[in-house]
Parts: structure tokens; C-alpha cells; sequence
């Protein structure tokens, strides 16, 4: 057992590109091992920016046997009279690379046949790496590659070196002009030139000695105790900042940490401008005090380790400077512009051809947001000032992409909503304003933070719903291999808004208002615009619904019966997921999947009403009498928000119903007989679909 060390040594790579590189360079590898039936022990990948790197540990020299068993002609075919071997015999054998004394006979229900059985020694792994390598690194997947030279390859960035060991064996091949060897480099500036490998279990120490840490968690760790420690030096602080560490750390391979000091004057500039200006461009790290208050001063890590690190430094506030007198020009630049000129600016921002300007959804969105506050400020217990809410409401809609015009938004886009924020507190805006322009593109992020302000809910709901319809309405529909409108979180933040917030909308109706903002389609067209919004939507709803970790069946058979209003799905799913553990439940939803199917089957009658006076058997008054009490006490509980209750009242009628089955014929031959008997099933397959359609939900039965 030898260990397996691959190095692919390149140019300088994207930081965003290794993390993914290496997961897939891993995966490749190993599932290449594993189809060619080699043995292998734990991988392990390590990278820099000038290097990927897999160690596979004790990794079998050869592949594993192989045995198998070929069956041929019938023994009496095989063998004369005598015994001796026939030439239907020789020809199997030399088919299947045995000698003939090696054959044997195998006893079937069809009778005795010849069968040969062979066992492949298999080839010796350093073999087999000549080919699995060089298709791996060719493989491997890269958000943007790159050819150079002359050569075909592609690849992330040029390559330079490639090391492969299987022990201390070399295992050559060739990617393009580059030839497989023992040799590595190091650091470019601080140990420049080739070094020798001659095992792999030396390989990360001696690069160590030549200024490379290749492990990136060691590397971060470094990063993260250095600029702690040169904070504490200064009387303060790290910002958090675990996505810039997590970059840094992929910019480098040999951590220098060093601080720097700027202009107290550019504190004047709000602190999002200055962290922005220091992070985005320059990757510094912020430094704060004991209080939180940024401070005019910032860490950088370094790539080389220069004999005096003030020089660096120095060069370090040289350049920073100028990023922030931009800033500061900037900002003081839009500090003169009024809301009104950029948000007569946006009529020149374009936000989707088909779709228009900025200005135009920003009209949109103003629109949508007074629908949505009439119907959630409708009959509600705020305690605040509704008229107040709603002025400030459609402020922030006009409001809310003006600052995409600014031009330290320009300069740096991540801080678009912050900085319109910050604009209109300047401006003397109500904070609900100020902040829910802010908050109206939360969650900016898979799992990121929501709105906090009831305005900013309400007014980003109306900003993605915007957007998925008129994507939809223009043909811009996500796909399984794109998404360039982020359309997929869009609708899972309208989920996860209006489930935090307890909005109780209708879907169907806000897509449908929105969409009517768009186009003057044929009642078929809009129908199908809208019908297709909503079925994303659910999906999204399904989506949500099973990260939280209940059951698929289930999901389904909530969503069947309606998605339109959010809170409500949740809490229907939680009292059919609680009831399902019930020991009644599987009879209770067979009893149901009955009824469907029964109904299912027959001729629907006209009218639901039942009439009492064509019952013929107690049992069925005993239903009638039943449902009437229960249908009410049901009523009463989802008018109450007792989900769990109302289940459990509609599964009390689990014996009577199974006493109707017993008792009566519901396909009477009798028309109006069967008709009334269809009718009372008719009402109470209604009362169950208020929850679920419970013929999606598995149980060990089926009927």
C-alpha cells in the first residue's frame, strides 16, 4: 500500500475557483478508483493559489480480482461417450481463456452445462494511473478556463508543473506539453525554482521549508490568529468578516500580516463606505474598537514576507488612500444629488428589455405594495398609525432603486439598498422609509437575514414578485442549468417573508395583479402566465417545506389541495405530519383513500345537498350526524388556528365510516338512493380536502 500524491502547479487561480476544484478533483478521483476496483485508504486536498493538490492514502498496487463464471454448451454437447472433450468443448474453452482440464460441469434446472470459471489477476495500479490522471485533471471544472500557447488544453490557469507519485514512483503522462515528474515548486518570490519530492509523505513538510503552506486550514488559522493579534497591538479588534478570511486565505501561500493606518478625516464617510472600499477591492481587514466604532486603521495579509514590513505598510496607505478619496468623492457627490433627480435618472436604467426601465418597476412595485398593504392592513390588530404606514410605504416604492444611479453604488454594487438607506435618512426620510429601502432586497442570500421592518416586508414582497412575473410574462423562465434572475430565491424569500411575518395572502391573487401590470395578453395567455408562476411558487413552497424535513407524501398532499396561503400550509402540514404518527392514522387515511376512490369512480351527482329522508340503514344517520357535528366543530377550529384540533375532530369519523362502508351499498341501483349516498361521501371527502389529499399519502395499504 502506497500513498498517492498529485500536484497540478499552475498560475495564480481565482480565489472563488479553489474550494469547488479541489471537492470535484477529490470526487473525480476517488470514483475513478473505485470503478477500476483499486483499494484505497482516506484522500485528503489541499491547495494555494498557485497549486492543487490530492493525497490519496494506501492506495493497493493493484487492482482487486476479478472472478466470473461463463456458462456454455450443454455437457452432452461438451463430452462424447467416452468422456474426452469435444471440439464444441476446445472452442468454449479457448473463448474463455481456460484450458480444457479446467472446465466444469454446472447443474441447472434446464440440466447440466459446461462452465469455465476465470479470475483476472488485474493490471498494477501505476498502470492504470497513466490514463485515470490526465483525464481527471483535463475533467475538472472550472467557472471560466482558459487555453494558452499553443497548446488544446484548457484549464483554469496555466499550467506549470505536474508532480505524481504512487510511493516514490513517478507515474508519467503528459497534459499537453507538460510532463509528469517528482518535482514541485516554491514560493515564486521567497524560494523560487524546482524541489524534488521523493515521497509523498515528505510533501507538505518540505514545502513548509520552502515558504508554502499548502494545508488551507492552517493557513487560516494563521490568518485568523495573526490579524487578531496585530488588532489587539493597535487597542482593538477584528470585524468579523468569516467570507473575507475564507478569500484571503485562497490568495495566498504564505500568510504576512501587516497594519496600516489611514486619514482620520475619511471616518466622516458612512462606516459601510469605508469597510466596502477597504474589503472589495483591496481585501483589508477592518479594525474596530472595544465599542464597535471603526477605527483609521486596517490589516492586510500579505503573500511574502519582505525584510521590512513598514515599507509594506506604507504602500498598503498609499494605495488605500486613493480607493478612499474616490469614496469620499463619491459620496459627496450623491450627498448633492436629491432623490427626485436619480429617481428621474432610473427612466434611462434599463431592468430587462421586454420588461422596460427601472423607473418602470419602481412604478410596478409602488402599485403592488398598495395592494399588498390594503390586504394585510385590512381588518388588522397593528396598533399603529395605518394611513402613516401606507404613505411611507409607497414612498419607499418610488424610492427604493434610486440609489442604483448613485455613484458609490457604481463603484461598489453590494451596497445598493444600503446606501439608499443611508441616502434617505440624510434626506430626512421617516426611518420606516429609510430602512425598508434597505431591506427590500433581503434575503440577498441562501439562508441570509429577512426583513425586520413590517414596511420592508411588504415592500420587497412586492419587488420579487415583480420580478418573477414579469421574467414569466417575458419568457424568462428558470431552467435546471440557469437562473440569471435569481428567480429561485426570489420566490423563496416572498416564502419565507410571508411565513415570518404571518402574512396570510393569496398567491394566486398578487401574481395575478402583477401580472396584469405587464401585458394586455388573451384571457388564455394570462391564465397560463399566471397558472405557471403559481406552479413555481409552489415549487419553491415544496422546497422550503422538505429542508425543514418533512416527509414528501405529505408535502404533496398539502400543496394539492391549495398553496395560496403560506402560513396556512405550514400549519396544515404540521398537524397531518403530527397526526401521521397516530396509531389511527393509517385507518383513518385508508378510510378516506375509499371515499376518493369511490367518488372517483362514479357518476357526480348535481347537487351536494343529502337528503335524511332517503336513508335506509342507521349507520347511515349515524354518518350524516356526525359529519354535521364535526364539520362544525371543524369550522371553528381553523377559525380559531387549531389545525392540530380540527385534524383530530375530522378523525373521529374514522368508525362511522368504516360502519357506512359495512352497512350499505353506496352504488345503489337505485339512482336517487345512490345519488344521496354519493353526496354525504361528496361532503365529507370536501371536509378532509380542507387539510390534504390524503390518496397521496403513503401507508403499508394500498387499495
Amino acid at each position: 500500500m502506497n500513498s498517492l500524491l498529485l500536484e497540478i502547479g499552475t498560475e495564480e487561480i481565482p480565489a472563488g475557483y479553489i474550494e469547488p476544484a479541489l471537492k470535484a478533483f477529490s470526487r473525480m478521483i476517488l470514483q475513478k478508483l473505485d470503478n477500476e476496483r483499486i483499494e484505497h485508504g482516506n484522500a485528503n486536498t489541499f491547495g494555494t493559489p498557485r497549486r492543487l493538490v490530492l493525497e490519496v492514502k494506501n492506495v493497493s498496487d493493484r487492482q482487486k480480482p476479478l472472478s466470473s463464471e461463463i456458462t456454455g454448451p450443454p455437457a452432452s454437447v461438451g463430452f462424447d461417450e467416452k468422456g474426452k472433450p469435444t471440439i464444441a468443448a476446445e472452442k468454449f474453452a479457448e473463448k474463455a481463456g481456460v484450458f480444457v482440464k479446467d472446465l466444469k460441469i454446472k447443474r441447472t434446472k434446464k440440466g447440466d452445462y459446461l462452465c469455465a470459471k476465470k479470475v483476472e489477476s488485474g493490471f498494477k495500479t501505476g498502470l492504470l494511473l497513466k490514463s485515470i490522471l490526465p483525464d481527471v485533471i483535463k475533467a475538472m471544472p472550472f467557472p471560466k478556463t482558459m487555453r494558452w500557447a499553443d497548446q488544446s488544453v484548457e484549464f483554469a490557469r496555466p499550467i506549470h508543473t505536474i508532480l505524481a507519485l504512487l510511493g516514490d514512483k513517478i507515474i508519467p503522462f503528459m497534459v499537453g506539453n507538460i510532463k509528469s515528474s517528482r518535482y514541485t515548486l516554491g514560493h515564486s518570490f521567497m524560494r523560487p525554482g524546482r524541489i524534488k519530492i521523493s515521497d509523498p509523505d515528505e510533501y507538505i513538510k518540505t514545502l513548509h521549508s520552502a515558504y508554502v503552506m499548502v494545508d488551507p486550514k492552517k493557513r487560516r488559522g494563521i490568518i485568523e490568529r495573526e490579524t487578531a493579534k496585530v488588532a489587539e497591538s493597535l487597542n482593538g479588534r477584528v470585524l468579523q468578516d468569516d467570507e473575507l478570511v475564507d478569500i484571503v486565505t485562497n490568495l495566498v501561500e504564505y500568510p504576512a500580516v501587516v497594519a496600516g493606518k489611514f486619514d482620520t478625516k475619511f471616518l466622516e464617510l458612512p462606516d459601510e463606505v469605508l469597510i466596502t472600499a477597504m474589503r472589495e477591492h483591496q481585501k483589508y481587514f477592518s479594525v474596530v474598537d472595544d465599542k464597535g466604532k471603526l477605527m483609521s486603521c486596517f490589516i492586510s495579509v500579505n503573500n511574502t514576507r519582505a525584510k521590512d514590513m513598514s515599507l509594506v505598510a506604507k504602500g498598503h496607505e498609499r494605495v488605500l488612500r486613493a480607493r478612499l478619496e474616490d469614496a469620499r468623492f463619491f459620496y459627496n457627490s450623491d450627498s448633492n444629488s436629491s432623490f427626485e433627480d436619480r429617481i428621474e435618472k432610473l427612466k434611462g436604467v434599463l431592468f430587462q428589455a421586454s420588461l422596460g426601465s427601472m423607473y418602470e418597476k419602481a412604478i410596478r412595485v409602488k402599485t403592488i405594495t398598495e395592494y399588498l398593504a390594503d390586504n394585510i392592513f385590512h381588518d388588522s390588530d397593528l396598533n399603529q398609525d395605518v394611513p402613516g404606514l401606507k404613505k411611507n410605504l409607497a414612498k419607499a416604492a418610488l424610492m427604493c432603486k434610486a440609489d442604483l444611479v448613485s455613484q458609490v453604488v457604481v463603484e461598489f454594487p453590494k451596497l445598493q439598498g444600503v446606501m439608499g438607506r443611508i441616502y434617505a435618512l440624510n434626506s430626512g426620510e421617516p426611518d420606516d422609509v429609510a430602512y425598508a429601502i434597505e431591506e427590500h432586497y433581503r434575503p440577498t442570500c441562501s439562508g441570509g437575514p429577512l426583513p425586520e421592518t413590517l414596511t420592508g416586508s411588504i415592500l420587497s414582497i412586492a419587488d420579487k414578485i415583480d420580478s418573477i412575473c414579469g421574467c414569466f410574462v417575458a419568457g424568462l423562465i428558470p431552467t435546471g442549468a440557469s437562473d440569471p434572475y435569481a428567480l429561485r430565491r426570489q420566490g423563496i424569500g416572498i416564502v419565507q417573508i410571508m411565513l415570518s411575518k404571518n402574512f396570510s395572502l393569496s398567491l394566486i391573487e398578487m401574481i395575478e395583479k402583477s401580472m396584469k401590470l405587464f401585458s394586455q395578453k388573451t384571457d388564455q395567455e394570462f391564465k397560463k402566465k399566471v397558472d405557471d408562476a403559481y406552479s413555481f411558487l409552489k415549487s419553491r413552497i415544496a422546497y422550503l417545506l422538505a429542508e425543514e424535513g418533512f416527509s414528501k407524501d405529505i408535502i404533496s398532499a398539502v400543496i394539492s389541495v391549495s398553496a395560496d396561503h403560506i402560513p396556512n400550509i405550514w400549519n396544515r402540514t404540521r398537524a397531518l405530519e403530527n397526526l401521521k404518527t397516530k396509531p389511527d392514522f393509517e385507518p383513518l387515511s385508508i378510510a378516506f383513500k375509499r371515499v376518493v376512490n369511490i367518488i372517483k369512480k362514479a357518476e357526480i351527482p348535481k347537487s351536494k345537498d343529502v337528503d335524511e329522508n332517503l336513508f335506509q340503514d342507521k349507520c347511515e344517520t349515524a354518518l350524516y350526524e356526525s359529519y354535521k357535528k364535526v364539520n362544525k366543530k371543524v369550522l371553528d377550529d381553523l377559525d380559531k388556528g387549531l389545525f392540530d384540533q380540527a385534524l383530530y375532530d375530522i378523525a373521529s369519523l374514522r368508525n362511522v365510516v368504516d360502519d357506512f362502508f359495512d352497512g350499505v351499498m353506496v352504488m345503489a341501483d337505485d339512482k336517487p338512493l345512490r345519488e344521496n349516498r354519493l353526496a354525504l361521501l361528496i361532503n365529507i371527502a370536501d371536509m378532509f380536502g380542507m387539510f390534504a389529499d390524503f390518496s397521496k399519502i403513503s401507508t403499508p395499504t394500498h387499495l
